[in-house]
């Protein structure tokens, strides 16, 4: 009997119309968990395809821990290729969709082809259907919502993919975006509306009391957690209690990256909108932190990326604008992180400032493809470049980059260098060490070690990932205390230092598929801002040495197992019992 995992996928084909439930061997539980990991091994069977080739896979899902009392297990994971990058394209996302794919009887879905007319399916326990979803065309994802309340957990997209946006989301539950890598277009390109899913099905478990024990643990490091449960944490202010640190370490991208201080952060923060919206908390299926926020009207809170990005990066202080974009963001189904920093490049290129009003009509063309917003729907990088100024896009891999400015923290800037899937803090997520110091303080101004704990730290979050669970509680637990939750899970006795190898394989499998995709060291770089010397009045940060970048670069391919010009090389594959 397998503990954990329900040992099934269903095989969806959107072409066919048709559904073949499969079993998979546990040899592959065992070498991919699941999430990502077990996305990514399915994946690299189709990674030669484009991404709107009817054969690519939209690949959907869990891992052991889900629907079980382990703690923060409600997450999941959605992987295709990437409209926007070209690379492999995931989002972990919360909500209640991975317990409900879990309680349906599958560890995951994999879904193939296209519907000649825009079409949804609906999941109860090992019944499958497919519906048309024409009365729902153009529909928000809040009116999609409503229209299929009641029908269990929901994941589907808004106008924004419909219309082609290449930094599309797709919403889960209405407020958990699986978001960064235009997902949502993927889904657009399948004639795919909307996924809705029902279980009744229980999780096996080999031993609940060591389960408990394990969960207890956890649950105690966590309390006594300021980043986490603290009066200023997580817990109370959501991700948004990063503001003020971020602005007060000079971090805060500011100005598309021109600036790392804003000026009206005090009056932005999460307390502010604690002030003026009254937010009530919630948060993924499983979990106790409830580090999501909704005003009193129902609509989300910003998250901290997006009320870091929708203020300071185009120069905004107005707090509606913020929540209103956020909003716009949502109902669309659109990235809130790549939708702003592609205006703040737009901005710098035409050298305009945009009041509240426009900031929200250019959006609202971005979601319907009038206008300019055509043009801006393609992410800023391909923007940049057709004005002639592909410089002014603050990207990695054509993904913008998040609400960190690497030149504070030299971890961060070879995190987002090295991302598998484009400019992303969450890969190796260094601000864990360098800036909250979890588990221990790292020199943020310095890339000494840094080239090895980015490694390890990657490893890492592709075991969180692939478990599933969430990364803001191992702001308080460890690997080891997950290792003993996996083991009570499973049945399966297995280290912290052996799980961190199955994440290592996670990575590197996915620096296989890249490779495949035509990636190498040129993408792993920096846009040329972050290294040059500027007019900017800020003398806390300093742009960083290229050649120090370069050589720690070097340093990370050699401790990857990877060749000098960022390429696997087949005696890693090897050892990592991996395939070309």
């Amino acid at each position: 009997m397998i503990f954990g995992w329900t040992g099934k996928i269903a095989q969806i084909d959107l072409s066919k119309k048709i559904c073949e439930i499969e079993n998979i061997s546990f040899s592959i539980l065992e070498k991919f968990i699941g999430g990502r990991g077990l996305c990514g091994y399915f994946l690299k069977k189709s990674i030669n395809y484009h991404w709107a080739d009817h054969e690519m896979p939209v690949l959907m899902f869990t891992g052991p821990l889900v629907n079980t009392l382990s703690p923060t297990s409600g997450r999941m994971t959605i992987m295709s290729v990437s409209p926007l990058t070209n690379t492999i394209g995931d989002s972990s996302v919360g909500g209640t969709l991975g317990a409900a794919i879990k309680k349906a009887g599958f560890d995951g879905l994999i879904i193939k082809g296209r519907s000649e007319d825009l079409t949804g399916i609906e999941i109860n326990d090992y019944k499958i259907t497919f519906v048309s979803a024409k009365n729902l065309a153009g529909k928000t994802t809040t009116q999609t919502s409503l229209a299929l309340k009641g029908r269990g957990a929901i994941a589907a997209i808004g106008p924004a993919a419909e219309n082609g946006v290449l930094f599309s989301n797709v919403i889960v539950d209405n407020h958990f975006a699986a978001g960064r890598n235009g997902l949502g277009l993927v889904f657009a390109q399948k004639n795919l509306k909307y996924i809705t899913v029902k279980g009744t099905g229980k999780t096996p478990v080999y031993d609940r009391s060591a389960l408990k024990k394990a969960r207890d643990d956890i649950l105690r490091l966590v309390s006594a957690s300021p980043a986490v449960m603290g009066e200023f944490g997580i817990s109370k202010f959501g991700t948004g209690a990063l503001y003020d640190l971020m602005d007060a370490r000079h971090m805060m991208p500011t100005d598309n990256f021109r600036k790392s201080r804003f000026e009206f952060a005090d009056s932005m923060n999460a307390h502010a909108y604690k002030k003026k919206y009254n937010p009530e908390s919630t948060g993924c299926a499983g979990c106790h932190i409830r580090c999501k926020k909704k005003a009193d009207n129902g609509s989300g809170i910003p998250e901290f990326e997006t009320m870091s990005h929708f203020s300071a990066l185009i120069g905004n202080k107005d707090i509606e604008t913020v929540f209103y974009a956020n909003k716009i963001c949502n109902e669309a189904g659109m990235d809130t992180i790549s939708a702003a920093s592609t205006i703040a490049c737009y901005m710098e290129i035409f050298e305009k400032q945009l009041t509240p009003d426009q900031v929200c009509t250019v959006l609202k063309d971005i979601v319907s493809q009038t206008g300019e917003g055509k043009k801006l729907g393609l992410g800023s990088a391909r923007f940049a470049k057709l004005m002639g100024k592909p410089h002014l896009s603050m990207s990695v891999k054509k993904q913008e980059l998040s609400a960190y400015d690497p030149r504070g923290a030299y971890g961060m800037a070879l995190s987002f260098a090295l991302s598998t899937r484009g400019g992303c803090h969450l890969r190796a997520y260094p601000v864990s060490h360098e800036i909250l110091r979890k588990p221990v303080a790292t020199d943020r101004f310095t890339f000494s070690g840094k080239a090895r704990i980015i490694k390890i730290g990657e490893d890492l979050n592709a075991v969180i990932d692939s478990l599933t669970a969430c990364k803001f509680i191992f702001f308080a637990a460890s690997i080891e205390e997950y290792a003993k939750v996996f083991s009570a899970v499973t049945g399966i006795k297995i280290s912290g230092h052996n799980l961190l190898y199955t994440g290592e394989r996670i990575c590197y499998n996915e620096r296989i598929m890249n490779s495949k995709r035509g990636f190498t060291k040129d993408d792993d770089d920096l846009p040329l801002r972050f290294f040059a010397k500027d007019n900017r009045s800020d003398d806390k940060v300093v742009p960083i040495s290229r050649e120090e970048f370069l050589y720690t670069r070097e340093k990370y391919y050699k401790i990857r197992g990877l060749d000098t010009n960022g390429m696997p090389v087949h005696k890693t594959v090897l050892k990592l019992n991996l395939e070309d």
